[in-house]
């Protein structure tokens, strides 16, 4: 058994020749990722927040005892290239906006997930001496 180190840790990876019958599977897995990749649909990176704010004006409901805050109000943050960015986020928009979320955080799921069996498969293309 070799160790094959990637990413943040080791994996064990069998280069014995009987798991020349796991670079199939491994290959459809792949298959697979690739074809749900294909399926994803809009995409937005970012975490989404929600917030109540005080105003000023002396005798709102947000300075009662308790206090009534206004909102909630809506905000998108994201980092780009080194540049951090908040947007305003309208009601409306929420449906879609989760949903571009959550097609985002399965696309970096898939991806690890194909960096992890493509390690692998390489692993056992090289031990067995395949291309």
């Amino acid at each position: 058994m070799t160790i094959a180190v990637y990413g943040y840790g080791y994996r064990a990876v069998n280069s014995f020749p009987m798991d020349l019958g796991k670079i199939p599977v491994l290959e459809r897995q792949i298959a697979e990722i690739k074809r749900e990749l294909m399926e994803l649909g809009d995409l937005r990176i970012g975490s989404l927040s929600r917030q109540y704010n005080v105003c000023r004006s002396p005798g709102c409901r947000c300075k009662a005892s308790p206090p009534r805050k206004h909102g909630p109000y809506y905000q998108l943050s994201y980092t780009r290239n080194g540049k951090s960015t908040t947007r305003a986020v309208k009601r409306g928009s929420l449906t879609e906006l989760r949903r571009q979320l959550r097609s985002y955080a399965r696309l970096r799921e898939l991806v690890s997930r194909w960096i992890d069996l493509g390690t692998d498969l390489a692993a056992l293309k090289t031990a067995n001496g395949r291309k």
